[in-house]
């Protein structure tokens, strides 16, 4: 396949923020994919860099700092690496490292988190279901991410007057929180299989009537070209461990999204393969503020020792690249290389098999941009 150069300004500014733990050890290796692609692509950014997390406290007291929130606000696109780390366990909960990304997201209206479980050919017997099963896994599950029982009101610990304890949090969704990721999602189908999965409780929870009659009625006025099913979220559990390929797009709230995409992370055999993306609403223009980062979290067990699997935040680059930039190519150019660098046997530790080679963290980057070079010079 023929991959044309850009050779024009810069496509956009980039916010990078390591972070905390492995954050730093993986970002190393997407900036020198990303020199390559400068390079070898002419595919550049405006780049910035800065501190958030555990990071950004040791330096302004703060997860993250208002000129921070300011650069990001004003970049097309945040690359995030992880926060946290057992350092900051004792800090007060509005100190701690996560508040950064938390705030983050909220700041920058992040309601759309899109996170992929894809199978590479190489891992398939990596995952914990049958091969047969997980062969040519390619799901995408969006979740809602500003909404619903994490930040509905009221919420909170009271005492009664009996003595007892009661601890509260409401599910909440309006029609336009419902219908924006709703959105979201049959827009990703039309780019993909043609399928949408709308998952609620609706036979237990109002909301969730609401949700499923609400995707329903944007679907039938907008989106009637795309399949669209319903299912209640503990079927959806179990379907994704009996029979994952029958999913295309799932779309689903806050709380239960939390649950599947971990369940889906596991179908993929590790979380270190998997990336996302969160999406905010689309401006004027078109474009959408986002930030993109690996799933993995900050690992601190493997802080340092140079072995950390740098795979998921290289695709969480390739995500910037579809989702921010529309550069299709370039990202499919990305995701090839590392196919072939897995079909080729090298491993780290955390995907090893037997008969493999187990690498570290820059052997596996270095080998990635090899075989970019040589995608790119046929």
């Amino acid at each position: 396949m023929a991959y044309p150069r850009n050779d024009g300004e810069p496509l956009g500014s980039v916010l990078l923020l390591p972070g905390d733990g492995i954050g730093p050890e993986v970002f190393r290796e997407v900036r020198r994919v990303m020199d390559w692609f400068d390079r070898a692509r002419g595919v550049s950014f405006e780049l910035d860099e800065d501190l958030v997390g555990g990071a950004a406290y040791d330096q302004h007291g703060v997860p993250l700092a208002d000129e921070t929130l300011q650069k990001a606000l004003d970049s097309d696109a945040v690359l995030f690496g992880a926060v946290g780390g057992p350092k900051y366990d004792d800090l007060p909960f509005d100190k701690k490292p996560e508040r950064g990304l938390l705030a983050l997201r909220k700041e920058l209206g992040l309601f759309a988190n899109l996170r992929p479980a894809k199978v590479f050919d190489a891992l398939v017997s990596s995952s914990s279901l049958k091969p047969e099963l997980v062969q040519g896994l390619d799901i995408m599950i969006l979740r809602e991410l500003t909404g619903g029982v994490y930040f509905g009101e009221p919420r909170g610990i009271e005492t009664l007057p009996n003595g007892e304890r009661r601890g509260v949090n409401t599910q909440v969704y309006t029609t336009s929180e419902i219908h924006r990721v709703a959105a979201v999602g049959f827009e990703l189908a039309r780019k993909r299989q043609g399928k949408v999965c709308s998952v609620e409780k609706a036979n237990v929870m109002e909301s969730g009537v609401l949700w499923r009659d609400e995707v329903q009625k944007l679907h039938d006025a907008q989106y009637a070209d795309v399949e669209l099913s319903h299912m209640y979220a503990d079927n959806c559990a179990m379907q994704l461990v009996r029979q994952p390929k029958q999913f295309d797009v799932i779309v689903t709230d806050n709380l239960f999204g939390d649950l599947l995409s971990d369940c889906a992370a596991m179908l993929t055999g590790s979380l270190g393969m998997l990336p996302s993306a969160s999406l905010g609403a689309a401006g004027p223009d078109g474009k959408r503020k986002a930030m993109y980062e690996p799933v993995h979290g900050s690992a601190p067990d493997i802080t340092g020792q140079g072995i950390a699997n740098p795979i998921a935040m290289l695709q969480s680059f390739s995500m910037m690249l579809r989702y921010s930039f529309d550069r299709d190519d370039d990202a499919d150019l990305l995701d090839g290389a590392i196919s072939s660098v897995l079909a080729g046997g090298l491993r780290t530790g955390d995907i090893m098999q037997e008969g493999m080679a187990k690498v570290s963290t820059s052997v596996m980057g270095e080998t990635i941009i090899r075989e970019l070079d040589k995608a790119t010079s046929t």
